[in-house]
């Protein structure tokens, strides 16, 4: 985790003692269950309750026990049972590491789903209160970054709104795919320990059970979901571009906010550059990159092997995180974002009236001309349009071939700007169930 790009609350669920007391709470919640069924007395049960839940686990000790054997969970024992005495003798009965450790792997993914769902709910209602701003507020379309046909700069923002909804939806998914306890003991056969454990546990902790692990919980349930934190990543990347696109001096149809103070370069005072958005740019490369050795981990030898562990010690922590800041700093962007409809008009004029040219090429169809005729007359006149040489529809309604079909009053109507908006209406309530 770099603590530039780092927010405590997503950051505190990666930290040694939020860790820690997760194991704890597994092994408290384990020893109840055993003692329930009479493998261990209920005063055993009770006393690590006690004694442990009131412990503030030393990580500096943990660590040095850990030096010695060489085993992050036996560290860990050792410790709590400094602090629980004889009874801790029965803490871990039956259980293998993995339980420990993939049940609290999926818990902090789970919370930082969470997190990650709440982030996603904050950036959907700005983008939703500035798409309402701005829903007809004309704006030019670009297809391959050239200007097609008008759009408003709210039906932009209706776009990101619906694919940001479908984020939340893939995070709800996420998290369920990894809310599951295993708890069955080594190679998962339940030898040692009964099911009815694992179930205690997953009950109170508000997961589900693992319907079958080997010794590990299976990994395909993991990649799936840092497999949508990259989706994610790569939608909060398209919006970003997209500010990216529209601050570019020659096109400064919107910005990000520049604050009093702010200073855009160290050489050239005058410079407003996209900096958030350039970083949330490179922040979606790296959550997308955390992806695939999600996905290598799926293969693991037999019941178990620990190729996936120093995979996910990095990946579970830097991709949550990363994506929680970037989410927020996005969802900042649009709260902020400076948007100028006077150049977005002026840049849809640019092209004197071109954006109207499928309009007339339908006109033309429906008047009798072929659509290979209606294409030649309605390209011809715009070419010249194209290299700065005339206005549209000044040439349209100078060419002879066009003035046979359609009157300068016809050519005029279709260049009413409002038709190409009569159906926003009707895609605002698609989106946002309300127009």
């Amino acid at each position: 985790m770099i603590p530039r790009y780092s927010r405590p609350e997503m950051a505190a669920i990666w930290s040694p003692e939020t860790r820690f007391r997760i194991w704890f709470e597994i092994e408290a919640h384990a020893a109840d269950a055993l003692a329930e069924i009479g493998v261990i007395p209920k005063s055993a049960a009770a006393t690590i309750w006690e004694k442990g839940g009131k412990a503030e686990f030393n990580v500096a000790r943990i660590d040095e026990i850990e030096r010695e054997t060489k085993h992050d969970v036996i560290a860990f024992l050792t410790h709590l049972a400094e602090f629980v005495g004889d009874d801790a003798r029965f803490v871990h009965q039956g259980m293998t590491s993995s339980d420990v450790l993939d049940t609290c792997f999926n818990i902090q993914l789970t919370r930082a789903a969470d997190i990650l769902i709440a982030d996603v709910d904050r950036l959907l209602a700005a983008i939703e209160k500035r798409a309402f701003e701005h829903k007809m507020t004309p704006a030019i379309g670009r297809s391959h970054g050239i200007h097609a046909e008008p759009v408003t700069f709210g039906l932009k923002l209706a776009t990101y709104f619906a694919e940001f909804t479908r984020a939340r939806a893939r995070l709800v998914a996420a998290k369920d795919e990894v809310s599951t306890v295993a708890i069955s003991g080594a190679v998962g056969t339940f030898a040692n320990i009964d099911p009815r454990v694992e179930e205690h546990v997953a009950a109170k902790l508000g997961l589900n059970v693992e319907p079958v692990s080997t010794q590990v919980i299976p990994r395909d349930r993991h990649a799936a979901f840092f497999a949508a934190l990259a989706v994610v990543a790569s939608s909060v990347e398209r919006l970003a571009l997209e500010v990216r696109h529209m601050q570019r001096t020659e096109v400064l149809e919107a910005e990000e906010y520049f604050s009093p103070g702010q200073k855009g370069s160290s050489a050239m005072p005058h410079k407003r550059n996209p900096v958030l958005t350039e970083n949330l740019t490179g922040l979606a490369r790296m959550v997308r990159a955390y992806s695939i050795p999600a996905m290598e981990n799926v293969g693991l030898w037999h019941e178990r092997d620990i190729s996936h562990s120093s995979v996910e010690r990095m990946i579970g922590p830097d991709s949550t995180v990363t994506l929680d800041f970037a989410l927020s700093r996005l969802a900042g962007v649009v709260e902020n974002l400076v948007v100028y409809p006077e150049r977005m008009q002026k840049n849809l004029d640019l092209l004197g009236g071109l954006v109207h040219s499928q309009r007339v090429l339908l006109a033309l169809t429906q008047k009798g001309a072929s659509r290979e005729d209606s294409y030649k007359l309605v390209q011809r006149n715009a070419m010249p349009v194209w290299r700065g040489e005339g206005d549209f529809l000044a040439l349209l309604k100078a060419d002879p071939d066009v003035t046979a079909y359609l009157s300068g009053a016809e050519l005029e109507a279709l260049f009413d700007l409002s038709y190409h908006f009569k159906q926003v209406d009707a895609i605002f309530r698609r989106v946002f169930g309300k127009s």
